[in-house]
């Protein structure tokens, strides 16, 4: 029989997850007569925590606004020839390099499988309870651009942006950036050097990345800022878009999608 007062009264309190994990007891009494009471109560508590830890994973999640949000490395193709190091994945593959505050570079042509990579990383770090956060350089730009028509939405921009402990800044130098724009930048990835995460996705190489910037000054203070403290990843070969062509002979695991 359910103890219902006392699920309501779990409920009230918002332990949810108790709540649920006293609900399914219950419906396997032999369960509950194999356990003492601190076991029980322990896996009750144990229930609690993961309920509210995976809550907090998936608000971090939507946060995040993630190009990929299903995006992991246990997904990521290894098979097909891209210049992928297992050994740069797997260190990758824990949040050391968040904790010491590295940068990861990703380079590489166009549907080699950038995006999905930072994307990865990015759920690498939320899976370790820190926030992220994705953009796309152009859409960053407008942001800030926006927030520059008020001085306090302007300071509350920069300041959301220092706090987050992984930015994904993906498409970088797609299209030049000019003189303001770089201005920008270096107000963000200054706030975020040497104490927080940047991942940066471009289909330049990182030597020609200088050049993108119109303004050889503001270049020179974003990549040093950038590049002497990150993993640089380059990856090459054909875009994997081809091998999710109907018809294909070869086609790339489900979990990477358009990559």
């Amino acid at each position: 029989m359910l103890h219902n007062p006392t699920l309501e009264r779990l409920r009230q309190l918002g332990l949810n997850g108790m709540a649920r994990a006293l609900e399914e007891h219950e419906q396997s009494p032999a369960v509950g007569e194999a356990l003492s009471f601190d076991e029980r109560f322990a896996m009750l508590v144990d229930a609690e925590w993961s309920y509210r830890t995976h809550r907090l994973f998936e608000r971090r999640l939507k946060d995040a606004h993630l190009r990929w949000s299903q995006a992991t490395l246990e997904d990521l193709d290894l098979r097909t020839p891209r210049g992928l190091d297992r050994q740069v994945v797997r260190m990758l593959g824990t949040d050391r390099w968040v904790n010491d505050h590295l940068c990861v570079l990703i380079s590489g042509p166009t549907g080699v499988g950038k995006s999905y990579l930072a994307c990865a990383l990015a759920q690498i770090a939320l899976r370790h309870g820190h926030t992220a956060r994705y953009y796309r350089m152009s859409r960053l730009f407008d942001e800030l651009s926006s927030a520059k028509v008020s001085s306090g939405a302007w300071v509350r921009a920069l300041r959301t942006l220092s706090r987050c402990e992984v930015l994904v800044i993906d498409d970088f130098g797609l299209a030049p950036v000019t003189a303001p724009q770089a201005r920008d930048l270096l107000e963000v990835i200054d706030d975020r050097a040497q104490s927080r995460s940047t991942v940066v996705a471009s289909q330049l190489p990182v030597d020609k990345w200088h050049s993108a910037i119109q303004d050889p000054t503001l270049a020179d203070a974003i990549l040093d800022r950038l590049v002497h403290s990150a993993y640089r990843v380059a990856m090459t070969g054909e875009s994997m878009r081809k091998t999710k062509a109907p018809g294909s002979e070869d086609s790339a695991p489900a979990g990477e999608g358009e990559i």
